[in-house]
């Protein structure tokens, strides 16, 4: 019998912060057992192993809005940090275990800082992700999650690092 030969999917999403420095930005990434404060339709996220930002940690995540096997069940993922690299402020994530229907699941976020060279400052945040095809979902409906997910998540951290700033 032949093996079907499965495509993963691929995908990027970016978005910039116009008043947020890269160096403001990293540590709220890096904040890797604290996602639910700044994403979207995501109701906890905690640490279950590990120290937070430390490669090889793992979060639990719950409540955000992706297909899971069909039952009214939360969505829910354990989330094990593979990579943090400080310099290049990118860190690597997959998934560990899940009932959303993510297999080989793996992901990268990163900022770079004034990327676009137009001297305003500020800084992009990148998303990437590979997964195996998800049933009952397309990859741009994928894509566009993320895309939305990221945007608001921009907008969650660039109030929190202005909200930061005045106390001080």
């Amino acid at each position: 019998m032949e093996q079907e030969l499965v495509q993963r999917w691929k995908g990027k999403v970016s978005t910039k912060l116009k008043n947020t420095t890269e160096h403001q930005a990293w540590p709220l990434i890096k904040d890797f057992f604290n996602l639910h404060k700044r994403f979207p339709n995501l109701a906890t996220c905690y640490g279950i192993h590990g120290s937070n930002g430390e490669p090889g940690c793992i979060r639990y995540c719950a409540g955000f809005s992706l297909p899971s096997d069909g039952s009214q069940e939360v969505s829910w993922s354990k989330e094990r940090l593979v990579a943090v690299d400080d310099v290049e402020r990118c860190l690597t994530y997959e998934i560990v275990d899940c009932n959303i229907g993510f297999e080989s699941y793996e992901s990268t976020m990163r900022i770079i800082g004034d990327a676009d060279g137009d001297g305003d400052g500020g800084c992009v945040i990148e998303w990437f992700f590979a997964v195996d095809p998800i049933e009952g979902l397309g990859l741009e409906d994928l894509v566009g999650k993320y895309r939305v997910g990221l945007q608001v998540m921009a907008r969650k951290m660039e109030e929190e690092i202005a909200t930061s700033v005045q106390r001080k």
